[in-house]
């Protein structure tokens, strides 16, 4: 169970429903059928074993997603799958109603198979997902970043114009613009780019990658990010 919010939506929803359906639990302190239906949905995510996660965001601290999810009144339950909604109830339910709303979202034997081949993690295995399912983000991911690690980057960059962008995306991107480079130093490399991304398109979108190659947690992320926008403004 992850509790997320504004900031984290896209990350740890839309983007993680790429590679496992997850379970939006929408809530709030003062919805008395929330706390009834909110342990009945931990407790049968957690029988998945993993299968299927659950997100849980308290709608008075993050309004952006309540606003996305047109919340009209809690509690209101949505699953997704790809980044897209697949079903969703509203109010409190028993809980047999919502083991089979849980039930619908697990994986077949075939996408078993694929989650076990992905999450073998070497080449061959990787090969044989996306042989399963060519767009499968997971495994695009994983197998660019091999490419780009084993000096391959022109095939690894090929392979991820099969998914949208997203900062996994621009992460290995970042990646292979260093082996470009010819370095493994983020912070030589922005600050070699910042005096250029004013007026030159190609060195901004560097210079977003390489800030996902530091990470959403790195503080010089944050420090970074502030140097692009005052030379951009």
């Amino acid at each position: 169970m992850t509790d997320v919010s504004d900031a984290t939506f896209e990350r740890d929803v839309l983007e993680r429903s790429r590679e496992v359906p997850v379970v939006v639990d929408l809530w709030a302190e003062w919805c008395g059928p929330c706390k009834t239906l909110g342990p009945i949905i931990e407790r049968v995510v957690d029988a998945t074993d993993g299968r299927v996660e659950l997100a849980k965001v308290d709608v008075d601290a993050n309004p952006q997603v309540a606003a996305a999810f047109q919340v009209q009144s809690i509690p209101a339950v949505y699953a997704l799958r790809d980044g897209q909604v697949v079903d969703g109830f509203v109010g409190a339910q028993p809980e047999h109603v919502v083991a089979a709303f849980v039930e619908r979202l697990l994986p077949t034997e075939e996408e078993t198979e694929l989650e076990k081949l992905v999450a073998a993690g070497d080449e061959g295995s990787l090969r044989s997902a996306l042989e399963l399912d060519p767009g499968h983000v997971g495994a695009v991911v994983a197998l660019a970043e091999l490419l780009v690690a084993d000096g391959r980057a022109d095939e690894g960059l090929a392979l991820l114009q099969r998914i949208p962008e997203s900062p996994e995306v621009r992460r290995v991107k970042g990646q292979a613009a260093l082996a470009e480079a010819g370095t493994d130093d983020v912070e030589a490399r922005l600050d070699a780019l910042l005096d250029l991304v004013k007026g030159d398109d190609d060195a901004r979108r560097e210079f977003v990658e390489l800030l996902e190659v530091l990470g959403p947690d790195d503080p010089r992320t944050r420090q970074y990010r502030k140097a692009l926008t005052s030379r951009l403004y």
